[in-house]
C-alpha cells in the first residue's frame, strides 16, 4: 500500500494521532470482550437460545481472538503493520455491524467469532505503531495513556453494555463501533506511518500450530464451566492444545525463521513479565466477572447501577494511569508493576472478608478502590516492561504473545473461579453465593500473589529500546517508510 501523497505530519503532532487512533482501536478491541455479559437476558429475550448458545456469544470472540493474537501480529511485522491494522479494522467494523444486525442466535455467535479475527489482527498492532510513533524519552507516558484506555475498556465493558442495553437496545452495544470504526479507518490511512520487521517471513507451520493449539486450550477453557473439567470436550481440548503447543515450542527452538524464537523467553525479563501478565488477567478477569454479578444477583443493583458502583475499581486506571510513568521514573517500572499485582490481591482478599448477602456498598468502597489503584499500576509500567525486554525488530511479535498469553489467562480466571464458586455455591441465594463468591476470591487473590513475585523475577538490568542514540528516534526497524 503506498503513502499518501500529503505532507507527513509533524513529529510531535504524528505522536498524537497515533496514540489517539491505536488507543481508540484499542479499547473497541478491548470492550468486546466483556461487553455482552450484561445484555445476555436481552439477547436470549429478542433471539431465542438456549444457555450455552448465549454463552457463546461471549466466547466465540474470545476464542478467535485469542487464537489468532500471534498471527496477526506476524502479519503485520511481515507484510506492514499499518496495511494489517487497516485490514483488522475493516473485519471488526464490518462484524460489528453484522451483529447488530443479526436475526438469530447463530448468526450473532458467527459475527462474534469474525470480530475475534478483526480485533486479533488489530489489537498487537496498536502497541507496535504507538512504538513506532513515539520518542523513547516520551513511550513511559504514551504507554500510560494507551494502558488506561485499554484497561478501562476491559473493566468497564459490563457497565457499557448494560446502559446501552437498559436505555437503547442491546443492538447499540454492536452499533457503537461502526462509526468509529469508519472514522479511525481514513485517519489511520492517513496519520498513521508505515513500518515492518526487517527480513520478516511468515512461519506458515508455526502459525499453524499455535493457532490450533491455543484454539484446543481456550475451547476446553470456555467449555469447562457448562461441561466440567472432566469432559471429554475439555479434557481433550486441553490435551490436544499442550500436545500442539508443545510442538510449537519445539518448532521455535529449531526452525531458521520461527513465528516466535524459543531464545525469547530465555530472556528473564520477557518471561517474567508475560507470566505475571497472564496471571494478572487470570485473577482481574474472573474476579470482575463474579462480583458484577454479585452486585445484581445479590445485591439487588441493576446493570447500570452495578457498574456504576464498580468505578471507583474499574474507572480507576483512567485517572492514574497517564501518572504511572513518572512513579516509575522515581522508584522503578518493575517495582511498580509489582505494587499493581499486590494491591490488586489486597483488594481481593479485603472483599472475600467483607463479603456478605447485606454488605454495605460504604463497605466493599475501600477494597474497590485499592483494586482499582493496583490495576492503574500495571497497565502502562508493564507494557514498558514487555517492549523494553525485547529488540525493536521483535516487538511485533512480542505483543502478540502477550496479548495472547493475557486472553487465555482472561478465559482461564473465568473457568477456574467460576469453577471454585460452583464446587462451594452457586444462585439459589444470597448466602449461597456468598460461599462460592469467597473462596474464589481468595484464589484470584493468590494467584495475583504468584503474579506479584513473577514480576519481581524480572531483571533490574534488561534490554531497552531507549539506549543511547535513540533518545530522539525510533529503533532502525520502525521507521517510518514512505
Amino acid at each position: 500500500m503506498s503513502s499518501p501523497t500529503t505532507a507527513p505530519p509533524s513529529r510531535s503532532t504524528g505522536v498524537v494521532w497515533a496514540l489517539v487512533i491505536t488507543s481508540v482501536a484499542g479499547f473497541m478491541a478491548s470492550l468486546d470482550n466483556l461487553v455482552v455479559t450484561t445484555a445476555l437476558p436481552s439477547i436470549r429475550k429478542s433471539l431465542g437460545g438456549a444457555l450455552s448458545d448465549l454463552e457463546w456469544t461471549v466466547n466465540a470472540y474470545t476464542l478467535t481472538f485469542a487464537v489468532l493474537l500471534m498471527f496477526g501480529a506476524a502479519l503485520g511485522d511481515r507484510f506492514g503493520r499499518r496495511r494489517l491494522f487497516l485490514v483488522g479494522l475493516t473485519i471488526f467494523t464490518g462484524a460489528s455491524a453484522a451483529a447488530a444486525m443479526s436475526s438469530g442466535i447463530g448468526a450473532l455467535i458467527a459475527a462474534r467469532a469474525v470480530q475475534g479475527v478483526g480485533g486479533a489482527i488489530m489489537m498487537p498492532l496498536t502497541l507496535t505503531l504507538l512504538t513506532a510513533a513515539v520518542p523513547a524519552a516520551k513511550r513511559g507516558m504514551a504507554f500510560g495513556i494507551w494502558g488506561a484506555v485499554n484497561g478501562l475498556a476491559v473493566a468497564c465493558g459490563p457497565l457499557i453494555g448494560g446502559s446501552l442495553t437498559q436505555h437503547i437496545s442491546w443492538h447499540w452495544i454492536f452499533w457503537l463501533n461502526v462509526p468509529i470504526g469508519l472514522l479511525l479507518l481514513p485517519l489511520a490511512r492517513l496519520r498513521l506511518n508505515e513500518s515492518k520487521a526487517p527480513n520478516r517471513r511468515l512461519d506458515v507451520l508455526g502459525t499453524a500450530l499455535i493457532s490450533l493449539g491455543l484454539f484446543g486450550i481456550v475451547f476446553a477453557l470456555v467449555s469447562a464451566d457448562s461441561h466440567g473439567w472432566t469432559s471429554g470436550r475439555v479434557l481433550g481440548g486441553l490435551l490436544g492444545g499442550a500436545v500442539l503447543a508443545a510442538a510449537f515450542v519445539r518448532h521455535g527452538f529449531t526452525a531458521a525463521h520461527p513465528m516466535l524464537p524459543m531464545r525469547m523467553f530465555a530472556n528473564r525479563g520477557f518471561a517474567a513479565i508475560n507470566v505475571g501478565s497472564m496471571l494478572m488477567y487470570v485473577g482481574m478477569f474472573g474476579s470482575i466477572f463474579l462480583l458484577s454479578q454479585f452486585l445484581q444477583t445479590v445485591l439487588g443493583y441493576d446493570p447500570t447501577q452495578a457498574g456504576l458502583r464498580m468505578l471507583p475499581w474499574t474507572g480507576m486506571p483512567m485517572l492514574i494511569s497517564p501518572f504511572t510513568g513518572l512513579l516509575a521514573g522515581r522508584i522503578g517500572t518493575r517495582q511498580v508493576v509489582a505494587i499493581g499485582l499486590a494491591l490488586q490481591a489486597v483488594g481481593l482478599g479485603w472483599f472475600a472478608t467483607i463479603a456478605s448477602p447485606d454488605v454495605s456498598y460504604t463497605t466493599q468502597l475501600p477494597a474497590l478502590i485499592i483494586s482499582g489503584v493496583g490495576m492503574s499500576l500495571f497497565f502502562a509500567p508493564a507494557t514498558t516492561l514487555l517492549m523494553g525486554s525485547v529488540r525493536p525488530a521483535e516487538q511485533g511479535i512480542a505483543s502478540g504473545t502477550n496479548n495472547a498469553m493475557r486472553e487465555v489467562g482472561g478465559a482461564l480466571g473465568v473457568a477456574v473461579l467460576g469453577t471454585i464458586f460452583s464446587a462451594h455455591g452457586g444462585y439459589t441465594s444470597g448466602s449461597a453465593f456468598v460461599d462460592g463468591l469467597t473462596p474464589a476470591l481468595w484464589v484470584g487473590a493468590a494467584i495475583l500473589v504468584a503474579g506479584t513475585a513473577a514480576v519481581l523475577s524480572y531483571p533490574r538490568r534488561a534490554l531497552q529500546s531507549d539506549d543511547a542514540g535513540e533518545k530522539d528516534a525510533a529503533p532502525a526497524d520502525l521507521q517510518p517508510t514512505h
